[in-house]
């Protein structure tokens, strides 16, 4: 295991032990730093006598539901996280936006006078004939950019990796392939980026001799996805090269890497419902209420982690909802604790947009089978 370490100017320099780390912060040199990831990170208060750094890479297995991410350098395994994407949520939110637009214009129009009278609104542009991202799509990939940038912030990474899906013959496009070149597009603008197919990332994995489970794909475990994070993050310290002679060919793996038992953590984003113009069913009246919306009125923001007080009990949690003189408080699970009193409820941090659940203790994978 290895602390990332900041400068004093907030710049990323080479993780640390975490013994080395607890030395710092007693004696004063360093203080802990926070960051969106709920990575322990330490900063230095003087200037390191050093602030040379070695190549650290970061792998990215895209996926449609679940993406996994490892940060890797050559003699240790740094980070690992499983990303729990949101496209289904995306998906079925603009299906209800679509379904409650037309529901609107439908009702505006009389159709007791001829067709040619009714108030049809005319096509503003021709949006059959553009290439824009899908919002599903589009939001499984900057789930996996944000995450990204939050560790260029705490790791001096030199590589990013990902792996592209490539389609042949008469297979159909699936989400991952819709905009991968798009994402990877946008991922150069942080770092150098590396891609990787998927029967490359296969064969690295059975050399290092990590075993991958490929059922239950859902199961927030390093051995679903972030195991082929950290391997793509390898492939920067470990090649495959051919050779041919005289009398044969063929190839052997060239360099080192070193994987060893690291944090790992569930990322995700908060279950928010957006702002809509009303509910889909009107009430008792014909009167439809708002519906959706980030803020309280009680100062707080859905998303918000709070420390909450009632009858002597006292929970920590994200806000998820109010009422008139009540918060609604959530747990890492979006499980609601308990409706608190606005009055006795307190601000911890603002919403980052994300939700980390860090894993107890440090992930292991089967250990390296040999190196060369």
């Amino acid at each position: 295991m290895r602390v990332p370490v900041l400068s004093p100017e907030g710049k990323p320099l080479m993780p640390t032990k975490p013994s080395r780390a607890r030395r710092w912060l007693k004696s004063g040199k360093a203080k802990v730093a926070y960051n969106d990831l709920g990575i322990f990170t330490v900063q230095l208060v003087s200037e390191p006598s050093d602030t040379k750094a070695q190549p650290i890479s970061v792998g990215v297995d895209p996926g449609k539901k679940y993406t996994g991410i490892g940060v890797q350098s050559a003699k240790t395994t740094l980070w690992m996280a499983h990303l729990q994407l949101p496209f289904e949520t995306v998906k079925q939110r603009m299906e209800q936006r679509r379904m409650m637009r037309r529901d609107r214009r439908g009702r505006r129009i009389n159709r007791k006078v001829p067709y040619s009278q009714r108030a049809h609104r005319q096509a503003r542009f021709d949006h059959r004939r553009s290439k824009k991202v899908p919002p599903s799509i589009r939001a499984n990939r900057q789930l996996e950019l944000r995450v990204i940038k939050e560790l260029t912030k705490i790791y001096p990474l030199t590589t990013a990796v990902w792996e592209v899906v490539v389609a042949r013959g008469d297979k159909g496009f699936s989400p991952v392939m819709v905009a991968q070149y798009w994402a990877i597009d946008q991922l150069k603008k942080l770092l150098p980026v590396a891609t990787q197919e998927g029967w490359q990332t296969s064969n690295l994995r059975q050399w290092l001799g990590l075993e991958k489970q490929k059922t239950k794909k859902g199961d927030a475990i390093p051995e679903t996805h972030a195991v082929d994070g950290v391997v793509l993050a390898s492939t920067q310290f470990v090649q495959y090269r051919t050779w041919v002679t005289n009398n044969a060919c063929g190839g052997s793996w060239i360099g080192s890497v070193e994987i060893t038992p690291a944090t790992f953590a569930v990322v995700r984003r908060p279950p928010i419902c957006r702002r809509q113009l009303h509910l889909m069913v009107p009430s008792i009246g014909g009167v439809r209420r708002k519906y959706g919306g980030t803020t309280t009125r009680h100062g707080l923001r859905k998303g918000d982690y709070v420390r909450a007080q009632m009858a002597g009990r006292v929970v920590y949690g994200w806000v998820s909802g109010d009422t008139e003189r009540q918060v609604s408080v959530s747990d890492i699970n979006w499980k609601r604790l308990g409706q608190f009193s606005a009055k006795k409820t307190c601000l911890v941090k603002r919403s980052t947009g994300l939700l980390v659940s860090p894993h107890k203790g440090l992930s292991n994978l089967p250990p390296l089978r040999g190196q060369i």
